[in-house]
């Protein structure tokens, strides 16, 4: 799939282009498929109607009760700190829109993508495939415990916020792979690389953030 492709000029594509422009590479990042990827899927589709002039504000919006979607910057970041490659098999936790897994998609990622909320799952699974987006299996669960049916994973990202690394996700992540997950208190979590090895885990401080809280068995109650 290739988002964009079939998009028209339009003044969503300005807005878009100065968000790569001032918000991503402005700060910093550098991956040049992801400002590609960026530029190119419609983030105002992955709004609601109410907020889609805000869409490319650098700020996260709301998106249903508890949800949000993140900030184009953070979403960059997490994005590039992944260091995915095309093929990879990559499970996201935390669903939401489908916007993370629309991205990832378009790395040339194998996507698994769990959210507990069911209209989300199925607004998200409608809106890629009104963009031509394959490569995402979605479905709903508690995405604590990651999604062992299709494991293992080269690639895991979470965008929900962590008391601590969910143990599962870790099992279900093969030697070697990357776990991008904020960990931390409800109010104030750190972006964490975790890599796995042979005799555990190692565990890489990378952002100050804030995300909504993951819910789930190996989450918050």
């Amino acid at each position: 799939m290739h988002a964009g492709e079939s998009q028209n000029d339009s003044p969503w594509d300005a807005m878009r282009s100065e968000m790569v422009e001032t918000q991503l590479a402005g700060r910093g990042i550098r991956d040049p498929r992801v400002l590609v990827a960026m530029g190119q899927l419609p983030r105002e589709q992955f709004v609601p109607q109410c907020r889609r002039a805000a869409a490319y504000e650098d700020r996260a919006l709301p998106v249903g009760p508890g949800q949000t979607i993140s900030q184009p910057y953070i979403v960059a970041y997490m994005t590039e700190a992944l260091r995915m490659a095309p093929g990879h098999r990559v499970l996201e936790v935390g669903g939401g829109t489908g916007y993370q897994a629309a991205l990832l998609s378009m790395l040339g990622g194998e996507v698994v993508s769990v959210e507990s909320d069911p209209h989300l799952v199925e607004t998200a699974r409608e809106r890629l495939a009104n963009l031509n987006i394959t490569g995402v299996r979605f479905h709903c669960g508690d995405g604590s415990l990651g999604f062992a049916q299709a494991a293992p994973f080269d690639r895991i990202m979470v965008t929900a916020g962590a008391p601590r690394v969910p143990p599962s996700l870790v099992e279900q992540l093969v030697e070697g792979g990357h776990i991008i997950i904020p960990v931390g208190s409800l109010s104030r979590q750190m972006l964490v690389r975790v890599i796995k090895r042979k005799r555990g885990t190692i565990e890489l401080p990378l952002l100050p953030c804030r995300f909504v809280k993951l819910v789930g068995e190996q989450g918050w109650e």
